[in-house]
């Protein structure tokens, strides 16, 4: 008997159709002889929906209410999976994120799991019931407040839960059949990968691909969580994210995908002192405020006034609230000015076969040449390539790289409900 925990995204949730398909292949799981957990995410766009209603009710709401808002959409899901379970005639449980014993940090919006403490959880397990936990969501232990673990959050959620309870397999379930070369909306030709290593998929997640979430795999590969990515859709058997990068052998390494993220933004600080510790203030003051930082790019100096430009990249939803922490710095340290630009897009191509094929590198650029494509930043790891480009020509750039190095199928990839989560 194995212990599979399944995490179901929003469009495999979106009406009580597939709520009904979903507790069939819950039920399905659970009769084949395995302990099953589910974690359910909001139906549909429940979300977004209801932070639409509180903006029309207030447009800067305070951070604890939002989450009290925002909970409310798993725990329908949560509650309606465990109706359509019971309707089969298996005996189920189901709990909100504190009840499951997810314990976060006490930041509303995006607080991030402490530890979880599933007893309720095994002890419904242990009594034959379908456990159905409320993904997205904790509990402040000193607070006592309800917490959101941000976009994505079910994810992570799910994973965490599989590291308490050692799980055999977290399935993560959404609208497409794995994880492809590319973003199948916008690469027609991606082909589906049948397993990739945590480091693979990690930069895949950090460089935009939206199939998991970045946390996720942090959390699953500290803990050793093998992943399953399927949907909820077919039969299909998904993709496996398991085991490191040192464990796969040199000639079998192989470039995995090609990945795209248009939610970034760019600043550039002009004239600043080249001297040690100004790019430290600039850094500390931005990670004081939790803006995460990525690509950097620090130029050559001035010879006449031993002047520099640093620029770098930055979740484009931190970006005003950046610029107006770096516009009260910029008379006190002498800067000259501040530059911020929105309208980019970062495309990256991902493969433990990069660090021993020369050339890479060069394709990756001539591929972006050949499609008319300037390159404004550019950034390389052991196993990834990341370049900034202007963000109408992102779709182009990823077609560009994926046909260069030759990552397409032979048959078109398919998103069943069109959003490709």
């Amino acid at each position: 008997m194995a212990l599979i925990v399944q995490k179901y995204g929003g469009s495999s949730l979106e009406s009580a159709e597939r709520i009904r398909a979903v507790a069939q292949r819950v039920v399905a799981t659970k009769r084949a002889g395995n302990d099953v957990v589910v974690v359910c995410s909001a139906m549909g766009d429940t979300t977004d929906e209801l932070l639409d209603l509180a903006a029309q009710v207030n447009p800067t709401p305070p951070a604890r209410e939002m989450d009290m808002l925002l909970t409310a959409g798993e725990r329908i899901s949560n509650s309606l999976v465990a109706m359509a379970v019971a309707a089969q005639g298996e005996a189920v449980q189901s709990f909100t994120g504190s009840q499951a014993g997810v314990i976060t940090t006490e930041r509303h919006g995006n607080a991030r799991i402490i530890e979880v403490t599933p007893g309720r959880v095994k002890e419904a397990i242990d009594q034959g019931n379908i456990a159905i936990v409320a993904g997205f969501q904790g509990v402040n232990r000193d607070t006592k407040d309800v917490t959101t673990l941000g976009r994505g959050g079910s994810d992570t959620t799910a994973v965490a839960l599989a590291a308490a309870l050692g799980a055999d397999e977290c399935e993560i379930y959404s609208d497409v059949d794995g994880v492809y070369t590319a973003d199948p909306r916008i690469v027609p030709d991606a082909r589906k990968l049948d397993k990739l290593c945590f480091e693979e998929m990690l930069e895949l997640a950090a460089s935009g691909s939206k199939i998991l979430v970045l946390r996720s795999v942090e959390y699953a590969r500290a803990w050793n969580v093998p992943m399953r990515v399927r949907s909820s859709y077919s039969n299909d058997p998904g993709t496996l994210v398991a085991g490191a990068l040192e464990d796969i052998p040199v000639e079998e390494a192989v470039l995995t995908g090609v990945a795209t993220d248009n939610a970034e933004a760019k600043i550039t600080i002009l004239g600043i002192q080249d001297t040690p510790g100004e790019a430290a203030k600039v850094f500390r003051v931005l990670a004081d405020a939790e803006i995460n930082i990525d690509m950097v790019l620090q130029n050559i100096s001035s010879i006449e006034d031993n002047k520099t430009d640093i620029t770098f990249t930055l979740p484009k939803a931190d970006g005003a609230r950046a610029m107006e922490m770096l516009g009260a710095m910029k008379d006190a340290e002498g800067w000259d000015d501040i530059t911020y630009n929105d309208q980019i897009g970062k495309v990256s191509l991902v493969g433990a076969g990069m660090k021993s094929h020369p050339g890479v590198t060069a394709d990756f650029t001539e591929a972006l040449r050949d499609s008319g494509i300037n390159i404004d930043m550019i950034t390389t790891s052991e196993i990834r390539i990341t370049a900034v480009v202007d963000q109408d020509e992102l779709p182009e750039a990823a077609r560009a790289i994926h046909s260069k190095f030759e990552l397409g199928g032979e048959e078109a990839a398919i998103v069943y409900a069109g959003t490709g989560r």
